[in-house]
């Protein structure tokens, strides 16, 4: 369809100027409101306002204007005999181009003083109908909505002599049906967090995301992947990536999980040290190198081609520790000028730098199966051991509840089933993703052998409850003398005896951390 009239309604204006002057130089009219026809009229291009095409003034301060059967009409009308008889009839005139953006709730919302009525106020209604009405009839109408567009439109323009193409205004009315859906679920999310002590979880649940990142592949080479934010803000300001390729889809997971360990520890120097999402090694201690040094002893070899994760600045001592070894990415709040001369040597390996001040919050966790998906609220929880049960005859030494409080914490962020034996704030094996909690003990202990690493005197933490006595079984003989455990068995009891039997103190949390 030739391109004869175009209505222009957007509150972004980047490129709008140039473009309303292509249009206009090619005799096309232009129909504008509010503040695009002043930005039209400021720079000399003729436009008609709204209000002269229907005969009604704006009202409502603006809360209808384009609402007008001379409007809608003139953009859903098919090029049939009896849509073009009618709109005759009625004196309509076909809109041929769109080109509306809405207001900006999103960026109104995230500003920390914006008010209830404020965001209410910049809840679009016309534009949303605009861009639905011209996306409903694509076969005839181009609908934009975005200055990321109008390049695009201008080759297809001049390709079609004066016209676009089906495929391309299919692909914008793609476009401009995401673009109001994403919309509206940021509305129904602002709204929501008013009554969600009312709702729960909705009947109907929608969420919404825009791209950030197209990345080199998923978990595999054979798999697309991109990175999509739900945040109003950009989560990746949060991040700086100093020096070194790429960050990949598992990177990403991996910083995720590191920095979901790292706020768990605020206090002292933690460093952990990650491979497939599990810390396959971690330590809490006054110096950092020898946090460093301590998360290393863990599991040196697991450790190769892992990502480190630190809560302080990191020291140029400590990088020229780290020098010797295959790390894909560190990332810290911060780099020391040392640090960060030492590890851009590696021109891959990637350094990023996190806003520390900035502690976000999963609200949900979704993962997709076949035919829909799964939501749970993030499980952010963590007890305060002080608070759990003592359950055997002998209670838990101060120092081994010090260690007991490392290894609950660590145990959160372990697949499960997960056993994780601790000396001194210190991860000395790891138990993970196993099939049995015996089983986890087991490979816990066997890793733990392999680093070098006793078991003599350590602490234990279990994701969940132990199912049998065997797995304490196992636990006493590799040396441990505490263990926690949720707790909530059949066979609580069995298990309890198993723990005085050997003069382990255990204690129950009465909360579980399956992670899968």
């Amino acid at each position: 369809m030739i391109i004869k009239r175009a209505l222009i309604s957007v509150f972004y204006k980047d490129g709008l100027v140039e473009l309303a002057k292509f249009l206009h130089t090619k005799n096309i009219e232009i129909i504008s409101s509010g503040g695009t026809s002043k930005v039209l009229q400021d720079n000399g291009i003729p436009t008609k306002s709204v209000s002269a095409i229907t005969n009604f003034p704006e009202i409502l301060g603006g809360r209808v204007k384009t609402l007008h059967p001379k409007i809608f009409g003139g953009i859903l009308h098919k090029e049939s005999p009896d849509h073009l008889e009618q709109i005759n009839q009625h004196g309509i005139d076909s809109i041929d181009l769109v080109i509306v953006n809405l207001y900006p709730f999103e960026e109104t919302i995230s500003q920390p003083d914006c008010s209830f009525e404020e965001a209410i106020e910049k809840i679009d209604i016309g534009g949303p109908s605009l861009i639905r009405a011209a996306a409903k009839n694509f076969q005839y109408k181009t609908v934009l909505v975005s200055p990321d567009q109008y390049d695009d439109f201008l080759s297809e323009f001049a390709e079609n002599s004066g016209a676009t193409s089906l495929e391309f205004r299919r692909k914008c009315a793609v476009t401009a049906f995401q673009h109001t859906a994403r919309y509206n679920t940021i509305i129904a999310g602002y709204l929501e967090e008013s009554v969600e002590s009312e709702l729960g979880f909705p009947n109907e649940f929608t969420f919404q995301g825009r791209k950030l990142q197209t990345l080199r592949y998923g978990e595999n080479p054979h798999q697309k992947a991109a990175f999509y934010t739900s945040e109003t803000d950009n989560p990746m300001n949060d991040f700086e990536q100093l020096h070194g390729k790429e960050l990949s889809y598992n990177n990403i997971l991996d910083l995720d999980a590191a920095l979901a360990m790292i706020r768990e520890f605020k206090q002292d120097e933690f460093v952990t040290i990650l491979k497939h999402n599990n810390p396959c090694g971690a330590a809490l201690h006054k110096q950092q190198i020898d946090a460093y040094k301590l998360a290393l002893a863990t599991d040196p070899i697991s450790a190769f081609g892992g990502i480190v994760g630190f809560n302080q600045s990191v020291s140029g001592e400590s990088a020229e520790e780290m020098r010797s070894h295959f790390f894909e990415c560190i990332v810290a709040p911060d780099f020391s000028p040392q640090a960060m001369e030492i590890f851009t040597r590696k021109k891959n390996l990637r350094l990023v730098k996190y806003n520390s001040g900035k502690d976000r919050a999963q609200k949900y966790q979704i993962r997709t199966v076949r035919g829909g998906f799964l939501i749970q609220n993030a499980d952010e929880f963590i007890c305060n051991l002080a608070d759990a049960k003592v359950v055997t005859k002998r209670k838990p030494t101060d120092n081994e509840m010090v260690a007991l409080d490392f290894a609950w914490k660590m145990g959160k962020h372990v697949h499960s089933n997960a056993i994780v034996f601790v000396k001194n704030n210190q991860l000395i094996g790891v138990g993970a993703g196993q099939m049995s909690r015996v089983d986890a003990a087991e490979l816990a202990i066997t890793k733990a052998g392999i680093a070098g690493n006793l078991t003599a005197d350590t602490v234990v933490a279990s994701d969940a409850f132990f199912p049998f006595r065997d797995g304490l079984d196992v636990i006493a003989r590799a040396g441990a003398t505490a263990v926690a455990q949720p707790g909530g068995s059949v066979r609580d009891e069995e298990v309890i005896k198993a723990a005085d039997d050997h003069n382990i103190a255990m204690i129950f949390t009465g909360y579980r951390h399956f992670k899968h």
